[in-house]
């Protein structure tokens, strides 16, 4: 119903993918429990035959992640489950992908357990750069900002490069969300994402998704999905799409709040490498000033050691040790610990919704007392 970019974010997030009004009907009906559906028995199934290829509530969640990203969505079980389809229908024997060297571990280790035992070439490229000759690449993943350690990339430019030289681009866009940039205005072929991190942004669901403006891609993503099984529940789809209504803000108070304990961290003496975008001296500030219409959530920074992270997090009474980010309560992980190649006292910080003034105050304490 907001597709149209003249509506604020607030508005489009509220309003994406609800039906028509109808009188005694809810703003977001429920989700619709069922595997198989009535058939007419003259004209046989049609789209809605059964649950897997199809299902009222995930199209609708589709439709309203749509409307945000500008352009046609598939959703999956996890981001992981999406960022697999892209590979899987786009690449063939013989085909280069490009990966970023820096981004998501779990997708470097399927392309060396997966991708190269088909037959496909992997290269690897830091997302800052320098990229190198695209010419025989088939496709080129950017993950910007990259997760953990938040470097941009300009994806205009890679795209422009792509193009030339005829290969496709897709973009990891879960850490900006579509609030925070629209990878396929920036001349993407696909943006991908886990939904489970700030798009719903509760902690409470896995959930992945793609996006494009390619018939072709959306038909062939689509039939992957069908034959692989790889579809969220109803449930799930539902509460996504409920969630997805607070988006603006939640990372309204995230980026605050990030602002605010990069800027307090990097008055520190007792801490190294603070990253978060947002700050005029970051490495990534230019291009994400240019690129990026809000800055996410995250900071990362280095402690020193693994054991000052630990004490860290038992000393913090608001940063709750965990994986993943983007939820509405602060958390943080030691990102070595999960493969990650970082040093051993990285930390990334995901801001979450508290008072600002608490939570700087909080990991102030927390420092301080390490």
């Amino acid at each position: 119903m907001t597709s149209e970019m003249s509506y604020g974010d607030g508005t489009r997030s509220v309003h994406a993918g609800l039906p028509e009004p109808e009188p005694g009907q809810p703003f977001l009906p429920g989700p619709v429990f069922a595997a198989p559906y009535h058939v007419d028995p003259d004209t046989g199934p049609t789209k809605d035959g059964y649950g897997r290829p199809d299902n009222p509530t995930r199209r609708r969640l589709e439709d309203a992640i749509g409307e945000l990203e500008g352009g046609q969505a598939r959703v999956f079980a996890s981001g992981q489950a999406a960022i697999t389809a892209v590979l899987m229908t786009v690449l063939r024997p013989g085909d280069t992908v490009l990966l970023p060297s820096d981004g998501y571990y779990t997708v470097r280790s399927f392309a060396a357990a997966t991708l190269e035992s088909l037959g496909v070439r992997v290269s690897y490229v830091p997302t800052a750069g320098p990229y190198p000759s695209l010419d025989g690449v088939r496709l080129v993943l950017l993950e910007t900002p990259s997760n953990p350690g938040l470097d941009i990339c300009d994806v205009a430019e890679v795209s422009a490069a792509a193009k030339a030289a005829g290969a496709l681009v897709a973009v990891d866009n879960t850490a900006a969300t579509p609030l925070g940039q629209r990878p396929l205005d920036l001349g993407a072929d696909i943006s991908v994402a886990s939904g489970t991190k700030a798009l719903t942004g509760h902690s409470d669901l896995l959930l992945g998704y793609t996006a494009t403006r390619d018939a072709g891609l959306v038909e062939r993503i689509t039939t992957w999905r069908s034959q692989t099984g790889a579809i969220p529940g109803a449930f799930d789809a539902w509460l996504a799409h409920r969630s997805l209504a607070t988006l603006d803000l939640r990372l309204a108070r995230q980026s605050a709040n990030a602002a605010a304990v990069a800027t307090a961290l990097a008055a520190r003496s007792d801490v190294e490498r603070v990253r978060w975008p947002g700050l005029p001296d970051d490495p990534s500030y230019v291009v994400a000033e240019r690129q990026m219409r809000r800055i996410p959530g995250l900071v990362s920074v280095d402690l020193g050691s693994a054991e000052r992270v630990a004490a860290f997090l038992k000393a913090a009474q608001l940063v709750f040790a965990a994986t993943s980010f983007g939820g509405l309560h602060t958390s943080a992980d030691r990102r070595a610990q999960w493969g990650d190649d970082t040093t051993p006292g990285f930390l990334r910080i995901s801001c979450g919704i508290e008072d600002t003034v608490d939570l700087v105050a909080d990991i102030t304490a927390a420092l301080d007392a390490t």
